[in-house]
């Protein structure tokens, strides 16, 4: 979620400005965190209410608002307008922290938290992401945070996922990635067959947020 992501870069040398940007609905917990790497990074940032942007988009189409999804995302393409705004506007470039385990599933807003210009560690799956910040000394209980997308109240990504991280992840790895047999990752992983098949249908129905909208050949 757009809480935790800190994602307007200018060119290395002019250094990093970040952007926290909390809606009624995130953990105030998060958002210090949020501010703590930022503090501990030395990165720039501006706090920038949404709720309120948000709210005009629910007051202008309000039999949407209250749609759990629909809602959501609003607050997730309110943030990514806002990245690019500031992007545009101070001639930066907008980062993601989108992972590999999130892109191959499409856990993420379409024109959202993955409209960005580059993604750093895009190919890393998840529990790779939580090594790499280790390595480079995030705080453990950061790294091991219970991840979510803060869309609404108390959202996680394995409810909504409805598998962890570490089983996204093996699955990913060794069968849509890897191409082990469906009946070699159940056994090779020990997980249920419906966990593998979970998987590969997150990553078939999520096709179309891999690639350029589609346009008529001729």
């Amino acid at each position: 979620g757009g809480q935790r992501r800190i994602d307007s870069a200018r060119e290395a040398e002019d250094g990093l400005h970040g952007i926290t940007m909390p809606s009624a609905v995130n953990d105030p917990d998060v958002m210090t965190d949020a501010e703590r790497v930022a503090h501990e990074l030395g990165i720039e940032y501006d706090v920038v209410e949404i709720q309120p942007i948000a709210e005009s988009f629910f007051d202008a189409f309000p039999e949407a608002a209250a749609d759990q999804t629909a809602a959501g995302n609003v607050y997730v393409r309110t943030r990514a307008v806002l990245n690019y705004l500031v992007a545009n506007a101070e001639n930066r470039v907008v980062l993601g922290t989108g992972n590999r385990a999130e892109a191959m599933t499409g856990y993420y807003t379409k024109y959202g938290d993955q409209a960005v210009d580059c993604n750093p560690i895009g190919n890393l799956y998840k529990q790779q992401v939580r090594q790499l910040a280790a390595h480079v000394g995030v705080p453990r209980e950061l790294v091991m945070q219970e991840p979510t997308a803060g869309m609404w109240e108390g959202q996680t990504d394995a409810e909504e996922i409805g598998l962890d991280y570490d089983t996204v992840d093996a699955i990913l790895a060794v069968h849509v990635d890897g191409g082990l047999s469906r009946a070699a990752t159940v056994r090779e992983l020990d997980v249920p067959a419906e966990a593998v098949d979970r998987v590969v249908e997150l990553h078939d129905r999520s096709a179309h947020k891999r690639s350029m909208p589609p346009a008529p050949e001729r």
